[in-house]
């Protein structure tokens, strides 16, 4: 089926829950890695893919709360990994792929959003490095394990905020131009989405297909890092100026749906390199009044192309 960057009539809207996208898809004998996987969207993807038989591996740069917050959950398993960490990614991988384990999906959920100037040991912006290039060196180590599934899906959780920025290939770590934590932000998300393209292109051929995703705007412990003035310009603040969230937020059932509906729904049989949302591929827009729709440079392939050379060079990896 020709890739197309066009809504395809899923039946489900920005409404639909991640249960309902599941659709009662049967994961019994699968095996799943949801970054992200103990909070947010991230918590209520691993409850739902659990919940139809998945074994789920949960990666967690904080042990302690990955253990509380996964605590009684049957079919989990969580072990350490820090994205900003090469080295602790490495690892990670490592250990499952010692294991012999096939991956049948692996979300990329994991992230942080509109932080201070921050950089890991080797200078890299932290919103690059831990959004972008650390999916990207978890993905590339994985890879064999991704083979071996014959049908494996990739989903990366981008955002709508990819439209704030594109990739800067000029000045990508902020060293010339003034550090702007929304322009960073955005630029990591476009990156999710670029991602992608890039690793769809290579995997099909492997039976490794992959989508990025929007999962609409919810409050979750990503907005810890902003101010009043923040939580305003996302919508979050009621006329008394208490956090709120405007009625296109979604609640956390709902933010995991599109990732849920990407892992496992057989109408994206055959496709993939898609940014979707609402569970339903996206349609792309320039329209800054709108809050849907996809970016023209965060579904580029050229860009695409670019951005994956500079991911291998600066993470010294390669599928």
């Amino acid at each position: 089926m020709t890739k197309t960057q066009t809504p395809i009539a899923s039946g489900f809207d920005a409404s639909t829950t991640a249960l309902q996208a599941l659709a009662g898809c049967d994961l019994r004998g699968k095996t799943v890695i949801v970054t992200g996987g103990y909070s947010g969207i991230g918590l209520e993807t691993v409850r739902v893919l659990t919940g139809a038989g998945a074994r789920v591996i949960v990666p967690a740069r904080d042990p302690q709360k990955a253990e509380r917050n996964l605590s009684g959950m049957a079919g989990v398993e969580h072990a350490s990994l820090d994205l900003l960490d090469p080295l602790s990614i490495d690892r990670f991988a490592e250990n499952f792929l010692a294991s012999g384990r096939v991956l049948n999906l692996l979300i990329n959920s994991a992230g942080i959003m509109a932080t201070p100037l921050q950089r890991d040991a080797q200078g890299i912006e932290a919103q690059f490095a831990t959004n972008h290039l650390g999916h990207f060196q978890l993905t590339a180590r994985l890879w064999p394990a991704l083979c071996r599934a014959n049908g494996a899906r990739v989903v990366s959780v981008s955002s709508l905020g990819h439209r704030l920025s594109p990739v800067h290939f000029d000045d990508p770590q902020f060293e010339r131009r003034p550090y702007d934590k929304w322009l960073a932000y955005g630029q990591s998300k476009t990156a999710n989405a670029l991602f992608a393209v890039a690793l769809d292109q290579r995997g099909k051929a492997h039976g490794v297909r992959a989508f990025s995703v929007h999962p609409g705007e919810i409050l979750t412990d990503l907005i810890r890092y902003l101010d009043k003035d923040d939580l305003a310009f996302v919508g979050a603040l009621d006329d008394q100026g208490n956090i709120c969230g405007a009625s296109h937020y979604k609640n956390p059932e709902q933010g995991a749906a599109t990732s849920v509906w990407c892992a496992v729904s057989p109408l994206l049989e055959g496709m993939g390199g898609l940014y979707c949302e609402d569970c339903d591929v996206a349609q792309p827009s320039q329209d800054d009044t709108l809050r849907n729709g996809v970016r023209s440079w965060a579904v580029d392939p050229e860009q695409a192309e670019r951005l994956w050379a500079l991911s291998q060079q600066l993470c010294d990896v390669s599928l």
